[in-house]
């Protein structure tokens, strides 16, 4: 049994950090599992689904350059601004109109930032943002078509313009035997009526996948609360009644996962060397 104490998840790169410092040769273990709290989902409720349930993460910069100048005389150079917003919009067209209907995607601008001021035009832009998929082929259209719209865009313009595009998250593809145990566990811990399957994958990410190229793993939803502000969102708070609710939902996992495990023979679910569950509130 391990704990793994994951740091820099939003970069995408803390799991691949520990994985470079030798995690599975220092530390091996056979299967995974996590969770992340889901605000909108009432405390003490518990979701999961097999397959895709989180998915990979493109991000993208994109620099438009032109001649920039005075505001009283547009005509006098070929400023990125207005090019900048053309582009904004014209990218949105990569999932509505480039993309199949049945591909879970979404394109994203984040940011938009100029050198411009009250009365200069600009004469660069940048726009940035993110794109979401759950198949590396939909990735890969996502980043042609962006190349095409970008290029088309900046020609209409007089402008200049350059795509960088990187691969930051896979998607998370939950163990179907995992899940299975998963869901064993939770009826454990919480009530029956809020154990259910997620419907649909989610379309943010998880650097928690990168431990899937090595072994199984589950990764599961625990409520924050409904009236929780969403994640991201700068006024959202961690509930701490959720607490108990993961704590024990982790025990659960390793006293299911020992009892079952052939390396430890007098192992049972009654055992007193097994952690046992924490009083939940009420």
């Amino acid at each position: 049994m391990r704990f793994v104490f994951q740091p820099a998840e939003e970069w995408g790169r803390g799991a691949l950090a520990m994985l470079d410092d030798g995690l599975m040769q220092r530390f091996p273990f056979d299967e995974i599992f996590g969770l992340h709290n889901m605000p909108g989902l009432p405390i003490g409720h518990f979701e999961t689904r097999a397959g895709p349930i989180m998915s990979a993460e493109d991000i993208f910069e994109i620099v438009l350059k032109g001649l920039g100048g005075h505001a009283a005389r547009p005509h006098a150079g070929n400023e990125t601004l207005v090019a900048a917003c053309a582009l904004v919009t014209n990218l949105q067209t990569i999932v509505s109109r480039r993309l199949s209907p049945a591909d879970i995607s979404v394109v994203s601008v984040t940011e938009l930032i100029t050198d411009g001021t009250r009365n200069a035009l600009p004469g660069l832009a940048r726009i940035l943002g993110d794109a979401r998929s759950f198949r590396p082929e939909v990735s890969a259209e996502i980043e042609r078509q962006m190349r095409i719209i970008t290029e088309g865009t900046a020609a209409a313009y007089n402008v200049t313009a350059e795509v960088r595009y990187s691969r930051e998250f896979v998607p998370l593809r939950n163990d179907a035997e995992l899940v299975d145990a998963a869901f064993a566990a939770a009826r454990g811990v919480f009530e029956p009526g809020n154990i259910a399957v997620a419907r649909e994958p989610m379309t943010a990410s998880e650097d928690f996948a990168r431990f899937l190229d090595h072994v199984p793993g589950c990764f599961v939803f625990l409520g924050n609360g409904e009236g929780s502000a969403p994640l991201h969102n700068s006024s959202y708070d961690f509930n701490d009644e959720g607490l108990l609710f993961g704590t024990n939902f982790h025990v659960a996992v390793v006293r299911q996962r020992l009892a079952g495990d052939r390396r430890w023979p007098n192992t049972t679910a009654t055992d007193s060397q097994l952690p046992g569950l924490l009083k939940l509130p009420g």
